[in-house]
């Protein structure tokens, strides 16, 4: 018993001098805590929607008010054809789009039946259920109004259905997780392994003791943190080509979009992940502790990107932090161009957000690196 009290307090005194990992202990419960307290919400909420108004009546107009009062859905502006609410889409600017009838109003006071269209973006089905159900139970309500003041009207049970609701999904018509989830697999796997990759560069060579042979070499910082990123990038390429295939054989995935236009992007992503965990590199004594730097991170990436909970349900603080993550906006550009056909000029808001960020951790990355012995 005293010989294995012994070896405890000496674990405990080992791990009072990693700093590091103590801080791990406590910050990455506190973390999670808040993440999944604050910032995560599986209420769909806020789903971003455009109104094809074909009638442009009174009745149209409070048809909309009611759905923008139920807070579920946010109208993000008009449009004036069907082309244009698949371009809202592709843009990722909208999710849904309500589409009311020419003769909506008239058919409302004729008696006759007025059929509203709901289309939905079936490439986030986490979004899809609600956001039906939602309108369905609101245009329910108002058509057993109206059928009620028929009734009382016409003194007859035999009355027509005022206001009928037709759903359309488009992009991922059979609502398949797989179809939304392995493009997000892609960012997510890329994320994990790149950063981790990375992440025990520098700290490896420290380790070995080959560092020095780094510092007296005539490398600027520049090239040595842009050549250990090189060789990674292409591994990135290899994983993305793996995933992709195997989504699109294995769960039918489908491939919508330019394969070339994301590979382009994806470069972009891919370097930003390699420079990260390159910092971490830079900033830890062991393997083990760039390590825990990784997971440290992607963890918030994983949570807050969209990836497994719906990114309109968090609250603005939480989209505010995750627009800084890569992951987010990659998840955007690959479900856009493979599953919704996205063009260059439909995600290059996206692209910026990436370039930012990747010239902002290549910045801080070779600042950090110091070419002499810590």
């Amino acid at each position: 018993m005293t010989r294995m009290l012994a070896v405890a307090k000496k674990e405990l005194h080992q791990l009072k001098r990693d700093r590091l990992t103590l801080a791990m202990m406590v910050v990455l419960p506190l973390m999670q805590l808040l993440l999944f307290g604050w910032a995560i919400n599986t209420d769909v909420r806020n789903v971003p929607v455009v109104i094809y108004d074909q009638d442009g009546s009174r009745q149209a107009r409070e048809l909309v008010r009611s759905m923008e009062n139920t807070g579920f859905y946010r109208i993000v502006g008009n449009v004036e054809s069907f082309h244009e609410i698949e371009l809202a889409m592709q843009k990722g600017l909208a999710r849904a789009a309500l589409v009311v009838p020419s003769r909506y109003a008239s058919s409302l006071t004729t008696g006759s039946t007025a059929t509203l269209e709901f289309i939905v973006d079936g490439s986030d089905p986490m979004t899809v259920g609600s956001a039906m159900n939602t309108l369905a139970s609101l245009v329910a309500a108002r058509s057993f109004e109206l059928v009620t003041t028929r009734m009382m009207r016409s003194g007859s049970s035999l009355v027509r259905e005022p206001v009928r609701l037709e759903t359309n999904t488009w992009y991922n018509p059979e609502l398949k997780t797989a179809v939304y989830v392995v493009p997000g697999l892609v960012g997510v796997i890329l994320t994990m392994t790149m950063v981790m990759l990375t992440a025990m560069g520098i700290a490896r060579e420290r380790e070995r003791g080959t560092l020095e042979q780094l510092i007296v070499s005539p490398l600027r910082r520049t090239e040595l943190v842009i050549g250990k990123i090189l060789p990674y990038v292409i591994i990135g390429y290899v994983q993305m080509s793996l995933i992709l295939l195997t989504g699109h054989v294995a769960f039918g995935v489908p491939i919508v979009g330019s394969l070339p236009l994301l590979y382009l992007l994806a470069f972009v992503f891919i370097s930003a992940n390699l420079a990260l965990g390159l910092f971490f590199s830079t900033h830890a004594k062991t393997q083990q502790q760039a390590m825990q730097m990784s997971f440290f991170f992607i963890l918030p990436n994983i949570l807050l990107s969209g990836f497994m909970f719906p990114f309109e349900g968090m609250p603005r603080g939480a989209q505010v932090l995750a627009q800084g993550l890569p992951l987010t906006h990659f998840l955007r550009i690959v479900r856009g161009i493979l599953l919704r056909g996205a063009k260059f000029q439909d995600i290059r808001m996206e692209l910026v957000w990436l370039v930012g960020i990747l010239a902002m951790l290549i910045t801080i990355t070779t600042l950090s690196f110091r070419k002499k012995l810590v």
